[in-house]
């Protein structure tokens, strides 16, 4: 008897809880908003291995031979991380699976906390590799399940296809019991070693797959149909099936498509068929709409709705019944919360030195120190992807010399994949310098631990990654460490290597503002007889720090973590650390 109960989960826990109870026993990740927290959930499980991987591709490798060797294994990523996994991914549709292999990809409708908006259902389609899309924490749950099943009967990894919606919110879950599942692995050269000659043999396997895979699309349970009031059809899936429901309910008749692809056309034509008018809701590009389209039949989609952006029920209402919706409360005018560093952010400090230095350019990466782009630092002239600041310093030094470029990029990016940038730069005799801001932390999606923090995901002891040594095993000879609160030294030491014709790294450390382990000190306070009113202390953008409407400049001292970095500006002596405000 199954010890079954319900619970609430957010859409990232409820995968947490498939992956357990279907026994798999690996999971790798990287973190990713708004993946992160599958992989953090999973790690509470002590049956499964749980990893922070250095990047998707390893994570997904990784998770592959985990499969190979008879275990079922789960591998999560935001959709950006798929474009980095994607090389695995495409040869393992070809290689197929031995245990099962589920890969969550969580996309960004929305652009939440992502540089794009890239719909991951292309990759499903390119790569010809089945696709799930949960549109529920229950769902999440019992797919993530099924697709293990799915993996091993159909011999194919299993990509499940999430959204920022469905991964952040909760709803209720049956919880059952876990079950092991374990498979002898068989050496199998002509199935998973993918020279040209097996890869040719492969890809006929893998045409047929798909075929049978359009024939279960057309009968499975995954894909529902809810007749209703039959003048309105809609196929949707996902959470913009939700926001269909919520916003029709039995004004409408429903084809919800829990697998994504291959998609059905049988089925489809049937619906079609049984409704005055269809339209196809989806978040992002008119994936099933197209598909809707090759089968000849009208639907209307994309000229209604959005190609950009989260929908909402209100919306699909407006557009759908052609009136406004009823019973929902009027969004009130919200004061704006732009996104900062937070207060105490060594980040912040190391811009507003680099800030000091004329005609700098700065090329970016992905991490909390994006932020180094937005007033009042605007310090930051380009971000394009994982890694990418280090590469694009050696392309533009290169390519006009006469530039003073320094590329930034934090500590969990460098071991992404900021590390072939850097031995681009000393292979090919560039000079370029290379500004590492380590705060001992995976800072932007929630402080997870990553190589060079000497932690697992378990929080167990390992193995920590030395940046000075690994910098000097590519061939770089100029390595410096230094504080960024450490106002003065910082500056000189950026000035000075940008200036110097060979390659140099310049590593910034100072832990994160937020870890626990970081004792703060007194907070500070502007003392108003010593302030002239300069404002000088607002040009870090300190969150802590304001200027009330009688012109006076004040901390709050709830806010300020007592850094001290605002006395480094002030020079009245008008900053002072304890006391009242």
């Amino acid at each position: 008897m199954q010890n079954m109960t319900r619970a609430l989960l957010l859409g990232n826990e409820a995968i947490a809880r498939g992956a357990y109870e279907a026994g798999v026993k690996f999971a790798s990740a990287y973190p990713g908003t708004p993946s992160s927290e599958i992989t953090k959930y999973v790690a509470e499980y002590d049956e499964i291995f749980a990893e922070w991987a250095p990047n998707e591709k390893v994570s997904l490798e990784a998770a592959y031979g985990a499969s190979l060797a008879g275990k079922r294994a789960l591998c999560a990523m935001k959709h950006v991380g798929l474009n980095v996994a994607s090389d695995p991914l495409f040869t393992a549709s070809y290689t197929g699976v031995n245990a099962g292999l589920v890969i969550c990809v969580a996309d960004d409708s929305g652009m939440h906390s992502s540089q794009d908006e890239q719909d991951s259902r292309h990759y499903a389609r390119a790569s010809k590799t089945m696709m799930l899309e949960p549109s529920d924490s229950a769902e999440c749950l019992e797919f993530t399940k099924r697709g293990y099943e799915l993996s091993e009967e159909f011999d194919t990894p299993v990509l499940q296809r999430m959204s920022t919606r469905i991964c952040h919110s909760r709803t209720i879950a049956k919880l059952s019991d876990r079950k092991e599942f374990s498979k002898e692995y068989k050496k199998d050269i002509w199935k998973y070693v993918m020279m040209p000659l097996m890869a040719r043999k492969r890809h006929v396997v893998v045409e047929e797959r798909i075929l049978k895979l359009k024939e279960f699309a057309e009968t499975t349970d995954l894909n529902t149909v809810e007749y209703n009031d039959k003048k309105i059809g809609v196929i949707s899936s996902g959470i913009a099936y939700a926001y269909a429901k919520d916003a029709l309910g039995d004004k409408a008749s429903y084809l919800k498509l829990g697998m994504v692809y291959p998609l059905p056309e049988k089925l489809i034509k049937d619906f079609c068929a049984n409704v005055d008018v269809c339209y196809v809701i989806e978040e992002l590009e008119p994936y099933i709409e197209e598909h809707c389209k090759i089968l000849g039949l009208e639907v209307k989609g994309k000229e209604c709705f959005s190609l950009i952006g989260e929908y909402s029920s209100r919306m699909i209402s407006d557009v759908v019944l052609n009136e406004k919706a009823e019973g929902y409360a009027e969004i009130p005018n919200l004061p704006g919360r732009p996104p900062v560093m937070c207060a105490g952010c060594s980040h912040r400090a190391a811009f507003y030195g680099l800030k000091q230095i004329p005609n700098l350019v700065v090329t970016g990466d992905i991490g909390c120190y994006t932020l180094g782009a937005t007033p009042p630092l605007n310090l930051m002239d380009s971000c394009l992807d994982m890694g990418a600041a280090v590469s694009m310093a050696h392309g533009m030094n290169i390519a006009d010399p006469s530039l003073k470029v320094l590329g930034v990029i934090g500590d969990s990016t460098f071991v992404h994949s900021g590390i072939t940038g850097l031995i681009d730069i000393v292979y090919n005799k560039g000079s370029a310098t290379v500004l590492i801001l380590d705060n001992y932390t995976t800072g932007m999606t929630g402080g997870q631990d990553h190589p060079g923090t000497g932690l697992t995901i378990k929080g167990e002891t390992t193995k920590k990654v030395d940046f000075v040594e690994l910098c000097k095993s590519i061939g770089v000879e100029r390595i410096f460490t230094v504080d960024p609160h450490d106002y003065e030294k910082f500056v000189m030491l950026v000035k000075a290597e940008i200036e110097v014709n060979e390659p140099s790294v310049i590593i910034a450390q100072r832990p994160c503002a937020l870890l626990k382990y970081v004792v703060h000190g007194s907070p500070y306070h502007v003392d108003q007889d010593n302030c002239n009113k300069c404002g000088i202390c607002m040009e870090i953008g300190c969150p802590a720090i304001n200027e009330t409407s009688d012109g006076d400049y004040v901390i709050n001292m709830t806010l300020c973590v007592g850094c001290g970095y605002c006395t480094n500006l002030c020079g009245f002596d008008a900053i002072k650390q304890g006391g009242d405000q």
